[in-house]
């Protein structure tokens, strides 16, 4: 394999891994609040959609962002006042959403079928970028890919050194002795909720605005459901979930190249391959870590204050 290959195949495994960074550390900071949100799919489809249509009726990759957002927060406030303030069940609204979502993706991206667009263009720093290796790896990605790094950073920042980070940790663990020490639970778990959203629908506008870039049905692939996975392989911590992203994207770019290879083995075999990496995976990980990876205490318990 060529110097310049490698690059390729390192740059495209980081890109491949963006939605799944960006929408898992949405649905982790859900979680630490103690809320399950198995809607993600269908946020991040209907985020594709939206920001697809937007983008090609204004000409605004920008606006396509903002619309993809959107709609991820619009499924989750719906999530939210149902599961948070009318007490429904979080697994059944969950997958609701993901139906709701899929409906309205197929809704609103029904008369773009086929329609490409520009990507969004990538940064390029001058002579940095030009760089072996370091330079295609870190200084020439696009906005979202950045983002993706960013969130990163910040949660696992926001989640140990903040006192918001420890309010919200501590509604995830006991909603009962939270609320006793008088922290807005219900109020705490919306906000995660809504952020959870806005991360999903961001990671479906990256897949229609610039990972591809174009709409078609089903273009998610089910990664809103791999997110949900890597969310439990990174025990809740961001920096695990990072590395379970890249590791899906490196299967994934390796299936492509396999593919292409011609190894005489059977397509759908090379296409299922990043989820039995994810299944193997948290197979390991459940028996490594069965003791040290702990869930939020109160996850996916409902939460209503005596009156």
């Amino acid at each position: 394999m060529t110097l310049q290959m490698f690059e390729l195949v390192l740059f495209t495994i980081l890109t491949a891994a963006t939605p799944l960074i960006i929408a898992a550390i949405g649905e982790l900071i859900t979680e630490r609040s103690g809320v399950l949100n198995l809607g993600v799919e269908g946020m991040m489809i209907a985020g594709a959609a939206s920001a697809f249509a937007i983008a090609i009726l204004t000409g605004s990759s920008w606006l396509g962002i903002f619309a993809g957002v959107f709609a991820g927060l619009f499924l989750s406030s719906i999530f939210g006042v149902l599961v948070i303030f009318l007490a429904a069940n979080q697994v059944a609204t969950g997958l609701a959403l993901t139906i709701l979502g899929t409906g309205l993706a197929g809704l609103i991206g029904s008369g773009f079928i086929g329609m490409k667009r520009d990507a969004m263009l990538h940064l390029a720093i001058p002579y940095v970028s030009d760089l072996p290796i370091i330079g295609a790896l870190f200084f020439s990605h696009d906005i979202f890919v950045y983002a993706g790094w960013a969130l990163v950073i910040a949660t696992s920042w926001f989640l140990s050194r903040t006192r918001a980070g420890l309010v919200l940790r501590a509604v995830g663990e006991n909603h009962h002795s939270a609320h006793a020490l008088g922290l807005p639970v219900r109020g705490v778990r919306f906000l995660a909720v809504l952020f959870g959203g806005a991360c999903a629908g961001l990671a479906g506008a990256y897949l229609s605005l610039s990972y591809t870039p174009f709409w078609a049905p089903g273009m998610t692939a089910g990664r809103g459901w791999i997110a949900l996975a890597l969310v439990v392989f990174a025990s809740w911590r961001p920096a695990y979930a990072f590395a379970g992203a890249l590791l899906f994207g490196g299967a994934t770019v390796l299936q492509l190249h396999a593919q292409a290879a011609a190894l005489g083995i059977p397509g759908q075999l090379l296409t299922a391959m990043p989820y039995i990496v994810t299944i193997v995976a948290l197979i390991i990980l459940s028996v490594r870590h069965r003791r040290g990876a702990v869930a939020p205490a109160s996850l996916g318990q409902s939460f209503m204050p005596e009156r």
